[in-house]
């Protein structure tokens, strides 16, 4: 250290233990922990749409390493770190809730696999997929006969319409833009999400559409589209995004993101 700079510190008037008062802090009503896919684009920006609108509700966000190709095999390999993305959310800190944002690994992985990861170092942590969020869209809406449109290719639609089908689900019509990249479903269009959906309910009845990948963008657009399709409508982030809210005990009814933002867990 130089002779003028120790003369400067020296010169300093130092004031120590100041006084201060606590207040319960972002999360004074609920903090929310939500675990992301290196390659997702998307559920960052529709999550920040929903939380601004809640007062005293925190989030935080891990990344996980994934392969950008999207296949059963790559979907898989996540489920050993996912242990480690759960422990650095605020780690010092509870969590009311953590989700794990991947529809189709949730699915590769199973549910229980994603929220045992979890729990090895979150014991206090409830536990939400986009796929457990779906299913408790399903039920708040009485839907059994699902349509749904994914942009996966062939192999992991095939993971996505048997685990919907074996939870007691019908699934009589299922759209996909065969699409593998995360970087690339991060770009279809708002526009081509609703030409899907049509494509959908024009081929038979169904109760709810859900619209799998939280890289597909429907939240800004949801509410629209039901008044004008006439059906409720979900996706991944917007599901889950309602789904952690509900867990966390939050039931600000926010009906400008759709129906189902003004429902309670049923």
């Amino acid at each position: 250290m130089s002779e003028l700079a120790s003369k400067a510190i020296e010169d300093t008037m130092l004031i120590e233990h100041l006084p201060y008062d606590l207040d319960d802090g972002i999360a004074r009503r609920a903090s929310i922990g939500l675990i992301v896919l290196a390659t997702d684009y998307t559920i960052e920006h529709e999550w920040r749409q929903v939380f601004s609108e809640v007062d005293g509700v925190a989030l935080y966000q891990s990344r996980i390493h994934n392969e950008n190709h999207v296949t059963p095999e790559t979907l898989r390999a996540m489920e050993p770190r996912i242990v480690e993305c759960a422990a650095v959310i605020t780690p010092d800190t509870p969590v009311d809730v953590i989700a794990y944002g991947c529809t189709s690994a949730s699915m590769a992985i199973g549910e229980e696999g994603v929220f045992a990861n979890i729990h090895q170092v979150r014991p206090e942590s409830q536990c939400t997929t986009p796929i457990t969020a779906a299913f408790a869209a399903f039920d708040v809406f009485r839907a059994k006969r699902i349509g749904v449109l994914t942009p996966y290719s062939a192999d992991v639609n095939k993971i996505v319409s048997d685990y919907i089908s074996a939870r007691g689900y019908q699934v009589p019509v299922f759209g996909s833009f065969n699409v593998d990249r995360d970087t690339e479903v991060a770009r279809i269009t708002p526009q081509s999400i609703e030409k899907g959906v049509r494509e959908l309910i024009k081929q038979t009845e169904v109760d709810a559409i859900f619209v799998s990948c939280t890289s597909v963008r429907l939240m800004a657009a949801c509410a629209e589209m039901e008044k004008q399709l006439g059906i409720p409508l979900t996706s991944s982030n917007h599901a889950m995004a309602w789904h952690a809210l509900r867990l966390a005990g939050i039931d600000d009814r926010l009906g400008q993101f759709g129906s189902l933002y003004d429902l309670p867990l049923a």
